[in-house]
Parts: structure tokens; C-alpha cells; sequence
């Protein structure tokens, strides 16, 4: 794997516990900025490429360093969360694997910029979501340390946000996802194929089992319950001798039923061919 390849050369240069760094850098920047909003040290951190261009090239790094919010009470929960799934991941991947996912993104995400998409590490924060969910679909956290909530769910409801954003910005939120998301399609788009391919070979060939099951016929079924044979092999079925007819009733209903007569059927056709004519 190309992956394996690239370790061996220059695997020794990789970052770890890099969500350490990246959101203790956050924290860093929501502290900053929540002591000095007239600083407005965001401003100053944000990826616009028209001031990239001009020589502020910094942005490029910094705007990974940006709170997803400013709010006091998320932003412990934000930062908690996703240093979570990054030194999950990173854990389950080594770190140069890691390293590599990420900065595949924030590549994305600043090509994503240029071509006139979000410059914001928001929808590359989402891809590691989508990562962790993919691999660990039943891990569950607790949403504001009350609500028990597997992290599967947690991936779709983001997906549904991003099916909002292109519905209202088409062109510039198609940007922006690709952008952010180049990493997971690269890593994942392979055994998502195949994982849907053998998906539906398994549906295809349950499909033909079944129906090459015989089918099996109904023998006795009860005239009160409808209870059948086949639903129930160890109950007993007989017919009724004080029907007019072949009336067959299982064993909770032989001695407890309305015996169905020939001339109370009769007189009751002939009442609803009286009402009809009326």
C-alpha cells in the first residue's frame, strides 16, 4: 500500500498526539479571544486567500487554531469531543496514518478556499467524524454529559447539515465539502464499494434461497381465529358436526363457537335481498 510505502521513508517526521496540539491551540485562541474581543484575534486567523495572496501566509496554518464556537459551556465539550475521535483515531491508525488523513484535508480545505469555497475548519473537523463513525458506529457518547447518543447518529445528523448546505449554497458548498472530505473518499471510498458490492450479492443470493424454499401449503386453518397448522403444528383441528357445512375450528374453539346453520344463512341472505329491493 502506498500508505506503507510513504511511512518507511518519512514516517519518522510525523506529529503525535497531533489533536493534542490542535485543540489545545484552540483553547488557546477562544481564551484570547474571549478576553479581548476588540483584539479580534480570529480576524487575524482566518483563511482568506485574497490576504494569503498579499503575503499573509500564516493563514494557511492558523485558521486550524479557530473555536468551532465561542460559547463557554460547548466550547469544553467541542474541544473534549474532538480530541476524542482524533487520539481515537490516531490510535487505531498509528500517527503517521493520522497525519497523513488530516493534512490530505487541511490540503482540501485550502484548495477548497481558492476555488471560492468556506475557508473554515469546520467541515474538515466533520470528516474526522465521519472517519470515526465509519470504524466505531456503536461507540457512544454522552451529548452534554446527559444524553447517551451512538455516534453513527451523531455522523448522519451532521450529513443531513451538509445536504442543507447544498441546498442553499450549491456551487460554493459542493466546494467546500469536497474540499474537507478529499480525505475521507481517499481513505474510505474502496471498501465502501466493495462493503455495498457484497451487500447486495448477500441480499441477491438470500433472494434466490428463499425463493427456491418450497412453499408450504396450509392444511387445517380455524374458522374463529384463523390459526393454521403451520403457525401452530402441535394444535389439533377438527370439524364440527353441527354445522351445515365443512366448518374446521382448533381445539381452543371446536366447544366454543356459534354453530353455523344452512337456513340461518338463508334467512339472513334473504333479509339483505329484502333491504337491498327496499
Amino acid at each position: 500500500m502506498w500508505l506503507d510505502k510513504l511511512e518507511k521513508k518519512i514516517g519518522k517526521y510525523c506529529i503525535k498526539n497531533l489533536m493534542l496540539y490542535i485543540t489545545a491551540l484552540n483553547g488557546v485562541v477562544f481564551i484570547l479571544q474571549y478576553l479581548a474581543p476588540e483584539a479580534d484575534f480570529v480576524g487575524k486567523l482566518m483563511l482568506v486567500p485574497s490576504l494569503v495572496k498579499q503575503g499573509e501566509v500564516w493563514r494557511l496554518v492558523t485558521f486550524l487554531f479557530i473555536p468551532m464556537t465561542f460559547r463557554p459551556v460547548r466550547i469544553l465539550f467541542a474541544l473534549y469531543f474532538y480530541y476524542l475521535i482524533g487520539s481515537s483515531l490516531e490510535r487505531e491508525w498509528g500517527s503517521f496514518k493520522f497525519n497523513v488523513y488530516y493534512f490530505i484535508g487541511v490540503l482540501g480545505t485550502i484548495a477548497g478556499a481558492f476555488l471560492g469555497g468556506l475557508g473554515t475548519s469546520t467541515f474538515l473537523n466533520l470528516s474526522l467524524i465521519f472517519a470515526f463513525a465509519y470504524l466505531f458506529p456503536n461507540y457512544q457518547i454522552m451529548i452534554f454529559y446527559l444524553f447517551p447518543v451512538k455516534v453513527k447518529y451523531l455522523a448522519l445528523f451532521y450529513a443531513a447539515g451538509l445536504v442543507f448546505t447544498f441546498a442553499f449554497m450549491p456551487i460554493v458548498g459542493l466546494i467546500t465539502v469536497l474540499g474537507s472530505a478529499v480525505n475521507f473518499i481517499l481513505f474510505f471510498w474502496k471498501d465502501i464499494y466493495y462493503r455495498l458490492r457484497f451487500n447486495r450479492r448477500a441480499y441477491m443470493s438470500q433472494k434466490e434461497f428463499k425463493e427456491k424454499i418450497p412453499k408450504i401449503h396450509v392444511m387445517h386453518r380455524c374458522t374463529i381465529c384463523g390459526i393454521t397448522d403451520v403457525e401452530d403444528r402441535k394444535m389439533d383441528f377438527r370439524y364440527c358436526v353441527e354445522c351445515d357445512g365443512d366448518y374446521e375450528y382448533c381445539m381452543d374453539h371446536l366447544y366454543n363457537h356459534e354453530h353455523v346453520k344452512a337456513d340461518a344463512q338463508a334467512n339472513k341472505g334473504d333479509g339483505t335481498a329484502s333491504e337491498d329491493i327496499r
